[in-house]
């Protein structure tokens, strides 16, 4: 089978086609022959080196969807033939066929393609989870979403919109503001042209946002801060621009000379922590697929590449280049 390695950090050339053995499954594997593979930018930040310590060589992704081609003795869940999904696992995703324990696999409705699958699948249950569970947006509150046209973004506005908030997006080219408006963006700001801290503060005439979704990190994080309300929560579930330094925590409080906000909520939401038991996985997953279903939310499919092209799914998703996501077909 093909496979897409690398055994060193660096630029997207690091990355190798490679041919190996199908491997074979233990008691509790499943073997999935991979349809579609999602392309996300934690697979970027451990090919650089970055954030995450990984062990090398290293054969990226997290995410795929695919057809179960074998089983282990003890598996009882599924089936050869069974249309399946996973998402937030590291097994050797960018590959044709990968072992997957039992436990992290999920059914995929036949109504849902492989591309849908592998495109929404760890990115809807993020917004899921965001939207839902670390703050459940209620009608009427207003929230800011950072970079509103990306994978995740993107079904961050459909989610928050479906449950009646007033969004502010923020994205960084005028290609991606159109997009942002046409998936319901209330105001967008391009941050290459304006300050969304400014903006957002006029919109709420001063008093703030109820939420920030944040995935930038550095070069976002104080100013997403100041957009708060008093009680208003910052969402971290990311950092593409750079590690946030530490920071003074009695800006929280509302009573330091840089903040007249305060009881500020501050939480670095990491979608793992919120899929680790079983039961969590299945739901989750569940209502993201009924979403699909239902048509309230679509992911936006930028390209399918070949799985070979996998250097050049990152080039251009390190570039800025992709509005929505990129999908691998091996």
């Amino acid at each position: 089978m093909k496979i897409v390695s690398f055994s060193e950090h660096g630029p997207p050339n690091v990355l190798e086609v490679i041919e190996t053995a199908i491997p074979e499954p233990t008691e509790r594997q499943v073997l999935v022959g991979n349809r579609a593979i999602g392309v996300n930018y934690v697979d970027i930040q451990h090919r650089q080196g970055g954030f995450y310590s990984v062990n090398l060589p290293l054969i990226p992704g997290i995410e795929a969807a695919g057809v179960v081609e074998a089983v282990g003795s003890k598996v009882t869940e599924f089936n050869v033939g069974d249309r399946v999904g996973y998402a937030g696992y590291m097994g050797g995703n960018y590959a044709e066929y990968t072992l997957v324990p039992e436990d992290r696999l999920v059914e995929i409705p036949d109504a849902i393609s492989f591309e849908v699958a592998a495109a929404a699948m760890l990115q809807g249950i993020t917004a899921y989870v965001l939207t839902h569970q670390v703050y459940p947006v209620q009608s009427d509150d207003w929230v800011v979403i950072h970079a509103a046209a990306g994978g995740v973004g993107n079904l961050l506005v459909q989610m928050a919109k479906q449950r009646g908030a007033v969004v502010v997006g923020t994205v960084s080219t005028t290609a991606k503001a159109e997009f942002a408006r046409q998936i319901g963006v209330d105001h967008v700001v391009n941050y290459s042209l304006e300050n969304f801290e400014d903006v957002t503060n006029d919109l709420t005439q001063g008093i703030g946002v109820h939420v920030v979704y944040d995935a930038i990190g550095r070069t976002t994080f104080d100013q997403s801060l100041s957009c708060l309300r008093k009680r208003g929560m910052m969402v971290i579930y990311g950092q593409s621009s750079g590690t946030i330094p530490p920071f003074d925590l009695n800006r929280l409080s509302g009573i330091t000379p840089n903040s007249s906000r305060g009881s500020l909520f501050l939480t670095w939401a990491a979608g793992s922590h919120y899929l680790e038991e079983r039961m969590e996985l299945l739901d989750n997953a569940s209502a993201v697929f009924n979403m699909l279903m239902a048509g309230k939310i679509q992911p936006n499919i930028a390209e399918c590449l070949p799985l070979v092209d996998a250097a050049k799914a990152h080039e251009m998703l390190e570039m800025r280049q992709v509005i929505g996501k990129l999908v691998l077909i091996p």
